[in-house]
């Protein structure tokens, strides 16, 4: 409106009223812009003073309420801190309670220990002193027996016309031949509890063994002589200037003896298989009737193949028989010869079957390798099968036939140590060695001629009759036991058992034998009184 009053009074005035109504509408304008601004200002100043307030206040009542809280959480703060003060010092309170507990009852009782501690003290300063009076007392009495015992020792010497130094030495004899027949009575009870009980269990077991072994124990004897029918026989086998004798020898390779003898021929070879076979030929032509070069060489190649037929089915038998395979077809051949071989008496063969069986009891008895034992065992004499061929002993032979059919190296060892040439260093090599020891020395298993009998006999008295004090000796039970008779004079009770020992011990050494030899030392003392 202003404005519009302003162009009517600029239109009326004219260009130079329009100058000085534009200059005063200027004018009015700043004024009134002036006047505005400072009344939005004075707005804006108060809005802003309402909003600080309002902020301040709303400050002020955030502040209260944070300072509220934070009082709250000071307050549980220190509420939580004064329990847990107080259940510490409560704790704590309780602990020094208890040790002043146990430090009154350490008191008491140190109190109590001192107590009788001085009691103790007490008693011992008593008994010390009476020690100490009884000390004296007994120096007195030693004293006086001191005295007392030089004056019996001089009444002794002069009754005894002996001197200290003689009682003493005497007194020392007789002590020590108390203690030394003390030492063997001990020595003796120890030895027999043991060789008892060593004997009972070794007798189970070889019992057990032989029991179950169920071998034929009859000893078999090689025949080598061949009956006759009769005198005129023998006129045949020699033929015309000999000619049947001598094609007879060629084809068996035996030595054909005719003698005397009435209706016998005597047949004389080393080997035993041909020994047979002339034997087994010789029948044959006898009971044919038929006997000249071409028969006897006949029958001998028949008997020949038979019996290498038989030597080889008895070797299989006797392997089949031990319960044993894998043996080199060589080596059962050679057993099969064993058949018709003897030692003193006693079927070679047989006694190797008889030493597999015991020998593989006994293994299995004691845990040790039972296959290695029975194998030994049927193989520890193969060396006699051919011992009369070559230059050796049989166990050599042996282990040279085992390790040529590549037989392991135990069983090479058991065959080497079955007589003790080598020493065993495997139980089964012990075990073959007593199993062999158990087929050639139980009753009825050999026979020895008379004269080495009787020289063994002999041989096992002159040794007994070597030692000093021995009176007589006698062999008995074939020689399983000698009894030796000392003399009472010489040899007391103790030295018994010392001899004993000793010639068990040279016997072990210097004798030849069997299974074992009993030793029985017998001392006797008779005194004779008569009544007049």
């Amino acid at each position: 409106m202003l404005g519009s009053q302003i162009l009517v009074a600029a239109a009326e005035l004219g260009a130079g009223g329009i100058v000085g109504i534009a200059v005063a509408t200027l004018v009015v304008g700043l004024v009134a812009g002036f006047f505005g601004y400072r009344l939005w200002l004075k707005k804006k100043q108060s809005d802003a003073e309402t909003e600080y307030a309002r902020v301040l206040e709303e400050a002020r009542l955030e502040a209260k309420n944070l300072r509220k809280d934070a009082l709250l959480e000071a307050k549980e703060e220190q509420h939580r801190l004064r329990n847990e003060l107080d259940k510490e010092t409560r704790d704590r309170r309780a602990e020094l309670q208890r040790q002043e507990q146990r430090l009154n009852q350490k008191e008491d009782m140190l109190g109590k220990k001192e107590d009788v501690l001085d009691r103790k003290i007490e008693n011992v300063d008593k008994t010390r002193k009476e020690l100490e009076a009884r000390e004296v007392k007994i120096k007195e009495v030693e004293e006086e027996l001191k005295n007392h015992s030089e004056n019996m020792m001089k009444e002794l010497e002069k009754v005894s016309g002996m001197s200290r130094e003689d009682a003493k030495a005497q007194l020392i004899g007789e002590m020590t031949e108390e203690a030394k027949r003390d030492a063997v009575g001990i020595i003796k009870e120890i030895e027999r509890e043991a060789k008892e009980e060593g004997e009972r269990k070794a007798q189970n077991i070889v019992a057990l063994a032989i029991q179950r072994c169920a071998v034929d124990q009859a000893a078999e004897a090689t025949v080598s002589t061949v009956e006759l029918p009769g005198d005129e026989m023998k006129g045949r086998i020699i033929g015309r200037v000999g000619r049947n004798i001598k094609a007879l020898e060629s084809a068996t390779g035996v030595d054909i003896i005719i003698d005397d003898t009435p209706d016998v021929v005597t047949l004389s070879s080393f080997d035993p298989v041909r020994r047979e076979i002339a034997r087994l030929t010789l029948q044959k032509l006898v009971a044919d009737g038929r006997i000249h070069p071409g028969r006897i060489e006949e029958v001998a190649d028949r008997v020949r193949r038979d019996m290498d037929a038989t030597i080889k089915e008895a070797g299989e038998s006797a392997v089949f028989d031990a319960g044993i395979y894998g043996i080199h077809p060589e080596l059962v051949k050679l057993l099969g010869r064993l058949k018709y071989r003897t030692s003193y008496g006693q079927n070679v063969l047989k006694h190797s079957l008889e030493v597999s069986y015991i020998a593989g009891l006994l293994a299995g008895e004691l845990g040790a390798d039972e296959k290695i034992a029975k194998r030994a065992g049927l193989l520890h004499d193969i060396g006699k099968s051919i011992d009369h061929e070559y230059e050796g002993t049989h166990v050599q032979i042996g282990v040279e036939l085992a390790k040529k059919y590549k037989e392991s190296e135990k069983v090479i060892h058991c065959i080497a140590a079955h007589h003790g040439d080598v020493e065993a260093n495997s139980v089964e090599a012990v075990l073959v060695q007593a199993a062999d020891a158990i087929s050639g020395a139980r009753p009825g298993a050999r026979r020895e001629s008379l004269e080495f009998y009787v020289k063994r006999l002999e041989k096992l008295e002159s040794l007994a009759n070597s030692f000093a004090g021995v009176e007589q000796s006698f062999a008995i039970q074939a020689g399983r036991e000698i009894r030796v008779i000392v003399k009472p004079d010489r040899v007391d009770d103790a030295e018994t058992e010392f001899l004993a020992k000793e010639i068990a011990k040279k016997l072990e050494n210097e004798l030849e034998y069997p299974g074992q030899i009993k030793v029985n030392v017998i001392r006797e003392v008779r005194k004779v009184e008569y009544a007049k």
